[in-house]
């Protein structure tokens, strides 16, 4: 692999949203993890989110894995940029299809099993379930970068809810800078 490091500038969201992060914006430019970002392939780049995503020991970065998470990346953007969209519902919808949970009595209570009936859509089937969680935990939580110049997303886990940027270190700094320095030159 041509580097090890995740050069995504947000990790750790929730499944859905860090499908989601996989692209984002630098310098300008969309980056795209799944499309040589950081001088990654595509498979380098599949290999390095099933990693950060605690998948890779369940499913293979392969060609299919890769093509049914572009589907669910997008049916994600489009569900979560508009909830009632009912186009965006279906595509949703139709990764779902993919996979079922089966419930299970074990020595340690009820559980819940993913079944897929191709593990290639696992993945995908994963990060689509992950949003249906966190429609029930607090639709409003789920927020884009308050910055216009960012496309990354997060889970507002703040007490009061008031989260806006991705990053303080990023977005939410350079809005600080920018106010800062506006107030400046208007005294």
């Amino acid at each position: 692999m041509a580097t090890t490091t995740d050069p995504r500038p947000l990790t750790g969201e929730p499944i859905a949203l860090d499908l989601l992060n996989t692209r984002w914006m630098r310098d300008g430019e969309l980056q795209d993890l799944f499309a040589g970002a950081a001088g990654l392939t595509r498979m380098e780049g599949l290999a390095l989110w099933l990693d950060s995503a605690g998948l890779a020991d369940r499913f293979r970065a392969d060609a299919p894995t890769l093509i049914h998470l572009l589907t669910a990346r997008e049916a994600l953007a489009r569900a979560v940029a508009d909830p009632a969209d009912p186009a965006a519902l279906a595509l949703l919808d139709a990764v779902l299809d993919h996979g079922r949970i089966r419930l299970r009595v074990g020595a340690e209570g009820a559980a819940e099993e993913p079944e897929f009936g191709d593990r290639a859509w696992g993945p995908a089937w994963t990060a689509a379930r992950n949003l249906l969680d966190l429609l029930d935990k607090g639709p409003d939580r789920i927020r884009k970068c308050a910055s216009g110049t960012c496309v990354l997303h997060f889970f507002d886990t703040s007490r009061n809810g008031t989260r806006r940027w991705c990053s303080m270190a990023a977005c939410g700094n350079r809005a600080k800078a920018a106010r800062h320095y506006a107030r400046g030159r208007d005294h």
